[in-house]
């Protein structure tokens, strides 16, 4: 009682510390907006002058409890800002971000991590950028002559687009808000910490009673993001993004030394849109239940034939297969796969599915998607994108670096604090036109498997996420990683629970076998990386049934299940 009252006092004293340190982001723009004109302005009488700067600016609070077996395990608030800065030289057609081909691992970029003060401090914060700005200044030019060096001993460029687009300068100043403890301040978010770690402490107190559970954490995160991106294009930005998770996370192991993990996450924009304890408590129990079944679960075989995959694991089954292969700049680069560059205009899927990509979409089914956004990492307006309609092939997401046919942004230039913006996923909403009940889909389902002469369909109904390569250096291949999945045989034997797979194929094989779409919803949210970073995105899809799948085993370790028994907690609290 004393020692979590002085730490709620200390936690009390920051947060009214840092919201005084903070002045209004118009004062930091401004700030900004001098030395970047003035940078422009000196730099213009060099031999290579910049034609474009960019400052991007993020602003980030963050709140994270964790708790296990009944106690907190960690308790953090942490403040920082960070900007970015991206010089470019030489010219739209061509500049320093222009791709040296034959060096796959050249991540060289004009973009550096800076870390600002909290306060807008005038010369510490121009100070700062001015020497930042020299040596990212310097980058550029020594990247821009490679470039220009590569490209003269390089055969003929099959894409001679753009390096980067123009577009129509955008202004929007929005208010940023930040963490309150206090319930009154109606301007900012209030976060009722003891609230919190009082829910995780008696949620995760669950897992006592399970001596065979060898991990098992209940997290609580609320995150404020604000962004502000400015350039010399005339873009002027300012935007606030909240982002609250809870995520459930159990683990053990079998006697064959499987590991097996289960998790449940729950994402919502303020921690007031987060599930009652009740439903958590409830999805805790069905957890722990599972997770039992599991580890006394047969190993499945490797197998191929047919499966349907819940609505959560389509999505994720998209993300993978489609999702990074539409992804515009993989187009311009000579090592990329490329899959979808000869199918604008034709048949990719079954008439009856679409596949879009909007980032203006906060809400499904009343369930909030993490792949909300206003305006992207480079200030162009978040866009609706039709990707694939009745199943032929529309176009890309599209970033400001241009493409063969695409020579403009379509909002979906994205990227985490340090890296270069680049074409990424949003929210992927998977719609189908014609669709049947789950039962019904079940029932094609076993018919075939009949077909196919084989005893049993697959059922995924849970993943964990997956992998894709999308490089010609490597198979062209994807992997999914299933945590839930059962065989649904044909003689009506009662389904049962296996473990072990991971699935696994090729894109265009795969899309050409999905064949029929179920009428329900599966939403997956989570944070997808790549080149650009980490960034948050969801997948929406209903559940689907592919006449073909593969799987193979998953990974094992050989490490016994622990020699020593679990402490008795019962007799300990005694």
């Amino acid at each position: 009682g004393i020692k979590m009252k002085k730490l709620l006092l200390v936690i009390l004293i920051f947060y009214c510390y840092s919201s005084n340190l903070i002045s209004s982001n118009i004062e930091l723009l401004n700030i900004l907006k001098k030395e970047m004109l003035r940078s422009q302005e000196e730099l213009s009488s060099q031999k290579l002058p910049p034609y474009f700067i960019s400052y991007y600016v993020l602003e980030t609070q963050k709140s994270t409890i964790q708790a296990s077996f009944g106690n907190i395990s960690a308790n953090s608030f942490d403040q920082s800002r960070f900007m970015d800065i991206d010089i470019r030289v030489g010219s739209h057609k061509f500049d320093n971000t222009h791709i040296i081909r034959g060096n796959p691992f050249d991540f060289s970029s004009s973009v550096s991590k800076i870390s600002l003060p909290l306060n807008n401090d005038e010369i510490s914060i121009r100070n700062i950028i001015w020497y930042a700005t020299d040596q990212i200044y310097k980058n550029a030019i020594e990247r821009y002559e490679k470039a220009l060096t590569n490209q003269a001993v390089k055969v003929a460029e099959e894409d001679t687009s753009d390096d980067f687009s123009k577009e129509k300068p955008v202004r929007d100043i929005q208010a940023w808000k930040y963490i309150s403890l206090s319930a009154t301040d109606a301007q900012h978010y209030y976060l009722d910490t003891a609230k919190w770690a009082g829910l995780l402490r008696k949620l995760s107190a669950k897992f006592n009673s399970h001596k065979w559970l060898h991990n098992a954490t209940i997290s609580f995160s609320f995150e404020v993001n604000n962004k502000l991106i400015l350039n010399t294009d005339g873009f002027e930005v300012a935007t606030s993004e909240s982002f609250a998770r809870i995520f459930v996370y159990l683990k053990t192991k079998a006697d064959d030394g499987m590991s097996l993990p289960l998790h449940q996450s729950y994402f919502a924009f303020t921690p007031d849109g987060l599930p009652s304890e009740d439903e958590i408590s409830k999805k805790i129990d069905e957890m722990i239940v599972l997770l039992d079944s599991l580890r006394n679960a047969p190993l499945a075989e490797t197998y191929s034939g047919p499966a349907i995959l819940s609505g959560e694991a389509a999505g994720v089954f998209f993300h993978e297969i489609f999702g990074h292969r539409v992804e515009g700049h993989r187009e311009k680069d000579p090592s990329s796969s490329q899959t979808f560059k000869s199918s604008l205009g034709k048949k990719i899927l079954p008439d009856f599915i679409n596949v879009i990509f909007d980032p203006n979409v906060s809400e499904i089914n009343g369930k909030a998607i993490s792949g909300y956004y206003q305006y992207d990492d480079e200030g162009i307006p978040a866009q609706r994108v039709e990707t694939v309609k009745n199943g032929v092939f529309n176009g890309y997401l599209m970033s400001r670096i241009p493409i063969e046919n695409f020579p403009n942004s379509n909002g979906h230039g994205r990227k985490q604090i340090g890296y270069q913006a680049i074409s990424r996923q949003s929210n992927l909403i998977v719609e189908a036109t014609q669709t049947v009940t789950i039962s019904e889909l079940r029932k094609k389902l076993i018919e075939e498997a009949k077909k196919q002469n084989k005893d049993y369909g697959l059922f995924f109904e849970q993943v964990s996420g997956g992998f894709t390569f999308t490089t010609r250096y490597i198979p062209n291949a994807f992997n999914v990683t299933p945590i839930i999945v059962y065989k649904v045989y044909v003689d009506g034997r009662p389904d049962e629970l296996v473990r072990g797979v991971d699935l696994i194929g090729t894109p265009l094989t795969t899309f050409s076998n999905v064949i029929l779409a179920a009428d329900d919803i599966g939403i997956f949210n989570g944070t997808c990386g790549a080149e650009s970073g980490g960034v948050p995105v969801s997948a929406v899809s209903p559940s689907l049934l592919v006449s073909r799948i593969e799987v193979q085993k998953k990974v094992k370790s050989q490490a016994k299940p622990p020699i020593l028994e679990a402490p008795d907690y019962e007799a300990f609290s005694q």
